[in-house]
C-alpha cells in the first residue's frame, strides 16, 4: 500500500491525479500540499503551504512516492524569472525534500520537447528539471512528456485553445505524438509510475499517450 504526495493538485493534470488517487485501493493516503484548501475526502491530507517557504521537517514529507504536476506558461507567470520558479524551483525542492524523508519513486509531468540545451525558455525549462530531478537519486524516475493537454482548464488559454481545435481535426492524420494527450491518460500514467514504477529512470513519451 502506498502513501503519495501529489504537488500541483490543483492544475488540469493535478486535478485528474487527485481524483484518480483518491479512489485507487493501492494508495492508503494521499497527500496534496496547496495554497488554497481543496475539498475534503478521508483519504487525504491538505496542508496549507507556502511553496516559497516548504518546511524541512513536516510529517508530510514521509510518503513512498510523489506524483508532480505542477506547471505553468510564461504568459501566466508574468516573467521568465516566475515561470521558472513554478516549473523549475518548486519541483526541484519538492524532489530534495520528499528523497530526503525516504521517496524511493517520483514521477514528473514535463513535456514533449524538452531539451536543456534548447534556446527556448520553456523547453529548455522542462529539459534542464528533468536532469536535476535525475540528479537527486531517486531509486525510480519517471519522465512523462506530453504533447497538448486535453481537458477542462479553470483558466482560459486562448493560444492552447485554438491548438486544441486545429489538432483535434488534424489528429487522425498526425503522426502520435503530435495528438492532444489527454489528461487523463497521463494521469494514469503518473499514477502507475508512482505506485509501481521499476527501478531506473524510464520516460513516457508523447506517443504512448496520443488520443484515438
Amino acid at each position: 500500500m502506498t502513501r503519495i504526495l501529489i504537488a500541483g493538485a490543483t492544475g488540469l493534470v493535478g486535478r485528474m491525479v487527485l481524483e484518480k488517487t483518491l479512489a485507487d485501493s493501492r494508495i492508503t493516503r494521499v497527500i496534496a500540499p496547496s495554497r488554497r484548501p481543496l475539498a475534503a475526502h478521508p483519504k487525504l491530507d491538505n496542508p496549507l503551504a507556502d511553496f516559497d517557504h516548504l518546511p524541512n521537517e513536516a510529517d508530510w514529507w514521509n510518503v513512498d512516492s510523489v506524483i508532480c504536476a505542477l506547471g505553468t506558461t510564461r504568459a501566466k507567470a508574468g516573467s521568465d524569472a516566475a515561470f521558472r520558479t513554478v516549473d523549475y524551483d518548486y519541483p526541484l525542492a519538492i524532489a530534495r525534500l520528499a528523497h530526503r524523508h525516504g521517496a524511493t519513486r517520483f514521477a514528473l509531468n514535463s513535456s514533449l520537447g524538452a531539451d536543456a540545451a534548447s534556446r527556448l525558455l520553456y523547453p529548455r525549462t522542462k529539459g534542464e528539471i528533468e536532469a536535476a530531478i535525475k540528479a537527486v537519486g531517486f531509486a525510480s524516475l519517471t519522465i512523462v512528456r506530453p504533447g497538448l493537454i486535453g481537458g477542462d482548464r479553470d483558466e482560459f488559454r486562448l493560444g492552447e485553445r485554438i491548438a486544441s481545435v486545429v489538432l483535434g481535426m488534424l489528429g487522425p492524420v498526425l503522426p502520435r505524438r503530435y495528438r492532444i494527450s489527454p489528461a487523463e491518460k497521463i494521469a494514469d500514467a503518473l499514477i502507475d509510475a508512482a505506485v509501481t514504477g521499476p527501478s531506473g529512470v524510464h520516460l513516457i513519451e508523447a506517443e504512448r499517450l496520443a488520443a484515438g
